[in-house]
């Protein structure tokens, strides 16, 4: 019996703003993005990023393997593309071919704050 996929394929995490490194370097502040692929095929995904004052860049390439998960800071080069989000607002659109599940995350150092949050998510 084949499993259910589960999880969604558009997602939107609106509240991005990479904070600042912090006064202990051996943890500095950042940002990340937590995708989960539970299914039995690699799940690609696109990667479109938002900005309050640019344009956007679209189109970058993610890939998940099958049964894995992927985490990667933003502040750090990520996507094929090797893209590093610059400091300032933004907001973060994921649309995968398959469902997979996916979280986004800060620390930040300037208050000793840290939070994970679920995307806005549609079918």
């Amino acid at each position: 019996m084949s499993e259910k996929m589960i999880g969604y394929t558009n997602f939107m995490f609106i509240d991005g703003d990479c904070p600042g490194v912090g006064d202990d370097p051996s943890l500095p502040g950042h940002e990340a993005l937590i995708i989960t692929n539970k299914n039995d095929v690699d799940a690609h995904i696109l990667v479109n990023i938002y900005f309050e004052d640019k344009a956007p860049v679209k189109g970058l390439h993610l890939t998940v393997p099958a049964q894995r998960v992927n985490c990667m800071r933003v502040d750090l080069p990520f996507c094929e593309e090797k893209y590093q989000i610059p400091m300032g607002q933004y907001s973060l659109e994921l649309e995968s071919d398959i469902p997979v599940c996916a979280s986004f995350g800060r620390l930040d150092r300037r208050y000793n704050l840290g939070y994970y949050s679920t995307g806005y998510c549609a079918k």
